[in-house]
């Protein structure tokens, strides 16, 4: 399998979850960006604004050629000395709706190529609801099990341990939101607990969790954008909104790295939204739905059977 393959089916993977988002929407439509990148390749950014559902939202797909940054030679033990180039693509997506019962969620999946032959595939899907609906989060996290057991029997599990992980937010001891699944450096022959899976089938894996996001996320906006909300609720919105900026920019690997290197800025910052609040020590009442919501916000919840 050439690395063109992949290319291609990322590019499709952004066409049709564009779709999906604006027939959902009915109104807003994506506005696409198309740049190059300063090492080589480039992509195309998708950009949704002030529809009917999503307030902002971004579907990113990109594919970047060349010499492997010291950043990222430091990072996977690479000598100084030798010529390493690189090629890696992907699609990262955030969705941030007007309402506050319709969730965050977020995916990335891609796809990394060194020029001596090693090579992995990465990626994950996490929902930040404002409000934790139980119902929703068992729904979702159904949906990726399901998914991974089509592939590998240790893969959710391992994969939703990685995700409560990652998705952590420290300095505040909670989760972003109720998790999803997560996972990188997958490489050929060396994944899974029980067998070794080839470079196709970690494809296969990688193709239906991207696919999979559009009948996911579609559902959870038709569920609940019709909803009524209060401004209170929006407020509380905002402060949650404020948690998910803090988490991006302080302890995400990806927005990090991809500033470090001197990425594109505004294709790595899509992923905030466009209001977000801070409010000094605020507690929600006890008992109210936002204290529930705090609740749940925490590692090893068994949200699928």
């Amino acid at each position: 399998m050439k690395v063109e393959e992949i290319e291609s089916f990322f590019k499709t993977l952004q066409d049709n979850i564009c779709e999906a988002i604006e027939q959902e929407d009915g109104k807003g439509q994506f506005r696409e960006d198309i740049w190059e990148h300063h090492s080589g390749g480039g992509g195309r950014t998708r950009l949704i604004q002030n529809g009917n559902v999503i307030e902002k939202g971004g579907v990113n797909f990109s594919c970047v050629r060349g010499e492997v940054h010291p950043r990222l030679r430091q990072q996977m033990n690479l000598s100084a000395n030798d010529d390493f180039h690189f090629t890696a693509t992907g699609v990262s997506i955030v969705m941030h709706p007007a309402n506050p019962n319709v969730p965050i969620i977020h995916m990335n999946v891609r796809y990394f190529e060194l020029s001596n032959g090693t090579c992995w595939f990465g990626g994950g899907i996490d929902l930040t609801p404002h409000y934790v609906v139980q119902e929703d989060a068992r729904f979702f996290h159904q949906q990726l099990k399901t998914a991974c057991d089509n592939h590998h029997p240790a893969f959710y599990a391992t994969f939703k341990d990685w995700a409560d992980d990652y998705f952590y937010i420290p300095h505040r001891e909670e989760t972003r939101g109720i998790g999803g699944i997560f996972f990188d450096y997958l490489k050929p022959d060396e994944a899974g607990n029980s067998q070794n899976l080839s470079k196709d089938s970690l494809f296969d894996f990688v193709q239906e969790i991207g696919g999979s996001f559009a009948s996911i996320y579609t559902h959870l906006m038709h569920k609940h954008k019709n909803e009524p909300f209060t401004d209170e609720q929006k407020q509380w919105q905002y402060l949650r909104r404020g948690r998910y900026v803090e988490f991006n920019l302080v302890w995400d690997r990806g927005t990090k790295f991809g500033l470090e290197t001197n990425g594109r800025t505004e294709s790595i910052l899509m992923s905030l939204p466009p209001q977000a609040n801070w409010e000094y020590n605020f507690i929600p009442g006890e008992g109210s739905a936002e204290a529930e919501t705090l609740g749940w916000l925490r590692k090893g919840i068994k949200w699928a059977k």
